[in-house]
């Protein structure tokens, strides 16, 4: 972005003496549109100039088509796109301006590009720390706070979000030059019928460009009277800047001039500085205990919070690829939810929160690390590979680590669902027919259609499609061949259950494990032409029916039929090999007798999935489920009674 501000439309203030007496502090908010686009496009839509900019990007930082990528202030996404048409897979754009935000993800979608855009304030993006290795703030974007705390805020996003050693590269406009050589008055004919005034006041202490535009139609008259203001930095206070955040071997590496289509004024994008600087070495997690401890500290200094324990959170990597998730990757709400849990866990003064989600480095962590409980929340298994789940409890207990849920035996066991539906009947619970299939089997089989057709092992809706409801042979055929690993894992053909689903929730509370309120999917709003099941869209697709009509409301059962689904799942819990917290779900058949349909060992901990609202029902708020559940396995390594 270049050059903007923004203040009235369709009418025009005259003369102005003091132009920042009109300057609004957030003037950014607003400006970045089609206006900006028009009026500013020979700078920020030149394809010439922004090809010149991202080979020099790439020249002076080092980063190559396997490096994270974050396009912080993207705009448009300009320079993001250009990185992606150069084989570039890992680009990240973030932006304030829904507008420019929906034009570049238009723009990408449309060259089919993989360029993830969110919309974000630079200076508090809720991205992960420590997961880019490069950081680019491009097109002169740094300066537009009225105070340079925010400026410094900006910087130590782009530090917190960069791995160890990892490159900021900053294009700024070079403060000294504009000082010195900035126009008073200019304009500019955008095309033949609108014409750009341009006023410029430098503020007395020379730190601050205070800018006005005109935007004028030859027929419509006044289109727009805007004001904005932009922080100048010279060399030397840049530099000084940037070592104050903390990046170390600052440089400039090159000076860029600005190019044109109209070879006009070009404004901040006329002279300006290229440059390179490294992240420091990433936070331990030594120092973010340590952070956590002032933290207590600062609190009311009581006995709990003194003796508060260590707790290392293990969560999925959103670095990396994961199939289950929109687009297979995380998305915005895939952050919101990790956001979230921290700001819950953040209120449980009995215990100090440090958080690791970097797989590459896991082994090594854990290894150098001794906390004093780990909180598993990787239910996207380990490397986000959903067959991989048990491999993080298992890595726990190879270094000895005690950690919360199921050990890798039960999600092992859990994640076979015809072996859980045999041990399941085996008790004298009532499961559905099924077929465990590893091929195509001849036609007919011992199955009555419908019949749902599921993966073998996968939890999560994993899947699960809308399609996957079938009534035929054919559609039986073509679904077996679209369930994932059929070839490895083969596929279950499971009788359908056409009644009402509930789901039990067992959480261990002062050593007896106990249900939360029980939970029925209601599908009532769904549209008829929809079959009544959760498909993977039912999580993470927005648009989806699934998403939209699906309700989950209080269940009211018969007191006998409850009974029955507690206790079978308790059964469960203690035959699979459960601790501290497990999910149950069940179905009626055609006579309305329920039937198993899953067990989940380590079930979804999000703040709007079915565990949460279950224990909302039952009192409980979401840092005290999450509280709860620390505790079970605080008290059950502590020996406590079942």
């Amino acid at each position: 972005m270049s050059r903007r501000g923004a203040n009235t439309r369709g009418r025009t203030l005259g003369r102005v003496n003091d132009l920042s007496q009109h300057v609004h502090q957030d003037w950014w908010r607003d400006l970045f549109g089609a206006l900006y686009l028009e009026t500013d496009g020979d700078v920020v839509e030149n394809d010439e100039a922004t090809r010149a900019e991202v080979e020099l990007l790439i020249r002076a930082s080092g980063v190559d088509p396997t490096s994270r990528i974050l396009d912080l202030c993207c705009g448009q996404g300009r320079h993001a796109i250009e990185l992606a048409r150069r084989g570039f897979k890992h680009v990240t754009g973030v932006d304030y301006s829904r507008y420019l935000l929906r034009l570049a993800r238009t723009r990408s979608r449309r060259d089919q590009l993989a360029v993830r855009f969110r919309q974000g304030d630079a200076r508090d993006v809720a991205l992960p720390k420590a997961s880019f290795n490069c950081v680019a703030l491009l097109g002169s974007s740094l300066g537009y706070f009225e105070a340079e705390d925010d400026d410094v805020r900006v910087l130590e996003t782009a530090r917190n979000t960069l791995r160890s050693f990892g490159v900021l590269a900053l294009d700024v406009a070079d403060g000294a030059w504009m000082a010195a050589h900035h126009e008073p008055r200019s304009w500019e004919w955008i095309d033949g019928e609108r014409l750009v005034c341009r006023e410029r006041q430098l503020a007395k202490d020379a730190t601050r460009l205070y800018c006005r535009e005109i935007v004028l139609h030859t027929k419509r008259g006044v289109m727009a009277d805007q004001f904005y203001a932009v922080r100048l930095y010279d060399r030397q206070r840049l530099l000084d800047l940037l070592n104050r955040v903390g990046f170390l071997d600052v440089e400039i590496a090159e000076e860029v001039a600005g190019q044109s289509t109209r070879d006009e004024d070009l404004g901040m994008m006329q002279s300006r500085m290229f440059v390179i600087a490294h992240a420091p070495k990433s936070e331990t997690l030594n120092a973010q205990f340590a952070v956590a401890k002032s933290h207590h500290a600062n609190c009311a200094a009581t006995t709990k919070g003194k003796d508060a324990l260590e707790v290392l959170v293990v969560l999925g990597d959103p670095r990396r690829p994961d199939p289950v998730k929109r687009g297979g990757r995380f998305n915005d709400e895939d952050l919101e939810v990790i956001e979230r849990v921290r700001s819950a866990l953040a209120t449980l003064d009995r215990y100090r929160f440090a958080y690791v989600d970097d797989h590459d480095s896991l082994v090594r962590t854990l290894g150098n690390h001794k906390p004093d409980l780990v909180f598993n929340l990787c239910d996207e298994g380990y490397g986000n590979e959903r067959a991989w789940e048990l491999h993080v409890p298992a890595l726990l207990d190879v270094f000895g680590l005690p950690y919360t849920g199921a050990g890798p035996a039960s999600l092992a066991l859990c994640a076979r669902k015809h072996d859980v539906r045999a041990i399941a009947h085996s008790l004298g619970i009532s499961v559905p027919d099924e077929l465990h299939v590893t091929r195509v089997p001849s036609n007919p089989i011992d199955l009555t259609f419908p019949i749902l057709v599921k993966p073998t092992a996968a939890d999560g809706s994993f899947g699960i499609q809308r399609t996957s409801l079938v009534h035929t042979w054919s559609e039986l055929v073509a679904q077996l061949r679209a369930v994932p690993r059929f070839a490895n894992e083969g596929a279950l053909l499971q009788q359908w259950l056409p009644g009402r689903e509930y789901s039990v929730a067992l959480l261990s509370r002062e050593g007896e494990v106990r249900p939360l309120p029980l939970l029925e999917v209601n599908y009532e709003a769904l549209p008829a032409s929809l079959p009544r099941l959760l498909p993977d869209e039912a999580k993470w697709d927005p648009k989806s029916a699934y998403w939209k009509d699906v309700r989950y409301i209080p269940a009211e059962l018969v007191r006998s039929k409850e009974a029955s689904l507690v206790n079978w799942s308790c059964r469960l819990f203690d035959r699979l090999g459960c601790r501290d917290y497990a999910r149950f779900d069940f179905r009626e058949d055609e006579h309305g007798e329920p039937r198993l349909l899953d067990v989940n060992p380590n079930p979804g901990w999000c703040w709007d999935g079915k565990m949460n609202l279950m224990a909302a029902w039952g009192g409980l708020s979401y840092p005290e489920l999450l509280g709860s559940i620390l505790d079970a396995a605080r008290a059950r390594l502590n020996g406590a009674p079942r």
